[in-house]
């Protein structure tokens, strides 16, 4: 199961490079869109990877609720991932203007951490449904229950993404000041 994360990992990268190599080197605009529609893909490939290993008897455990950790940071945090790297890759190989630099300082930045904090927790809900949904396709909770392992540390890391996020709210960071 982990192998299958990793390549589908790889897999992910590999789509979106010759996506927009396809795009913007080659200027093939029907092979680039096919490619990156292909992307998400990725995700339903492991979603029934996973699904069919548990259901086929697999022992469940932490690998399984990685997948489900892979499809909800995929879910929630891809598109922003994809649009990332169509910024980059258009300004080096095509004269596209420079990336957008995220604000650093005051509110814009405050306002920018928090919506990524509700995308970390977009990922965290959708990580926990694909659990539930996996529980449900086995039928037996006690059989299940090393899937949810991961989840608590996640939890933690979600609090503490949290009090980071937030705390901008509170106190902005501050620009350099003249002088």
């Amino acid at each position: 199961m982990v192998a299958v994360i990793v390549a589908c990992e790889i897999g992910f990268w590999v789509l979106l490079g010759l996506g927009l190599a396809a795009r913007y080197l080659l200027r093939a605009r029907a092979l680039s869109t096919a490619l990156l529609l292909a992307v998400p893909l990725v995700d339903v490939v492991l979603l029934v990877v996973a699904a069919l290993d548990l259901r086929g008897g697999g022992e469940a455990g932490p690998q399984h609720g990685l997948a489900a950790v892979y499809i909800g940071v995929s879910l929630a945090f891809g598109h922003q991932l994809m649009s990332w790297a169509d910024q980059r890759f258009a300004h080096r190989f095509a004269g596209g203007p420079a990336p957008v630099r995220p604000p650093r300082t005051g509110r814009a930045h405050a306002a920018r951490e928090r919506r990524q904090w509700l995308r970390h927790l977009l990922a965290y809900a959708v990580a926990a449904a694909v659990l539930a949904v996996f529980t449900l396709f086995v039928g037996d909770v006690a059989r299940t229950v090393p899937l949810w392992s991961v989840m608590a540390p996640w939890a933690i890391v979600l609090v503490v993404d949290f009090i980071w996020a937030f705390s901008y709210t509170v106190s902005p960071r501050r620009g350099p000041t003249a002088g």
